[in-house]
């Protein structure tokens, strides 16, 4: 006698966690945690978009620093 109850699927993609945010990290932060929160979202190296906000905040005259803080203010906290 066999049972007719449906097997779990083995393999493939486990089900989407929702769309994902861009918030601030709590955990990886220097100051407020923006590029660690950055850095979360699109998947790389939080050290590196520091880099990138640092080199980018000398070439543009302060331009992204402004933008820094215009994302502290506005970026949720996770």
């Amino acid at each position: 006698m066999t049972e007719n109850t449906p097997t779990p699927p083995t393999g493939g993609n486990p089900p989407a966690a929702g769309p994902r945010r861009l918030v601030r990290s709590r955990d990886d932060r220097w100051v407020a945690g923006v590029c660690g929160g950055v850095a979360k979202y699109f998947g790389v190296d939080s050290n590196l978009v520091r880099l990138v906000v640092v080199i980018g905040t000398i070439i543009g005259f302060g331009s992204l620093l402004l933008a820094y803080l215009v994302a502290w203010v506005l970026m949720p906290e996770e």
